[in-house]
């Protein structure tokens, strides 16, 4: 069940709920029927009280609204796609530091990193971990390091243990 099909189903379940109030039923059964608990009954009663049934509907947009709006999020992801190096960074790794830092610098915007995180993830990015072999890698003076030095600090390792 995708979020939107959820929401959905929590708006049923609150109108179902203020029907069997109004129909005078008491919380406890209304919670009990509904797998709710007695609080969360009572918050419907308020609200059904207050504003009809019209303000059992779902909210348009739950939490807190974002802080970049949509163009300045089309803006930062062009300029996560340019690269960090054109960014001022010294390498083209991209990181959650680095980007709030650019969200700090270009819109005035303080965002923590999981902040950041999120805003990410809710744009479509994703984690991309590095290979973590360098490009400039020489695998012959791996071997050689191997055969001749490895043997060397096994060795004196164990003699120092004892």
């Amino acid at each position: 069940m995708d979020h939107e099909q959820k929401q959905i189903e929590l708006e049923r379940r609150r109108r179902r709920g203020a029907r069997l109030l109004a129909a005078g039923k008491k919380q406890a059964e209304v919670a009990r029927r509904l797998s709710v608990t007695r609080t969360t009954v009572a918050r419907w009663e308020a609200a059904r009280r207050e504003g009809g049934v019209e303000a059992l509907r779902r909210p348009a947009r739950f939490g807190r609204p974002r802080k970049l709006s949509d163009e300045q999020c089309e803006q930062l992801v062009q300029a996560l796609k340019t690269g960090a190096l054109a960014a001022g960074f010294s390498t083209e790794l991209w990181t959650l530091p680095r980007i709030a830092l650019l969200i700090r610098q270009r819109f005035s915007v303080s965002l923590t990193d999981s902040a950041v995180w999120r805003l990410l993830r809710a744009l479509g990015w994703s984690v991309q971990r590095p290979t973590g072999q360098a490009r400039q890698r020489d695998e012959q003076a791996i071997r050689t390091w191997k055969a001749r030095r490895w043997p060397t600090l096994k060795k004196s390792q164990r003699d120092r243990a004892e």
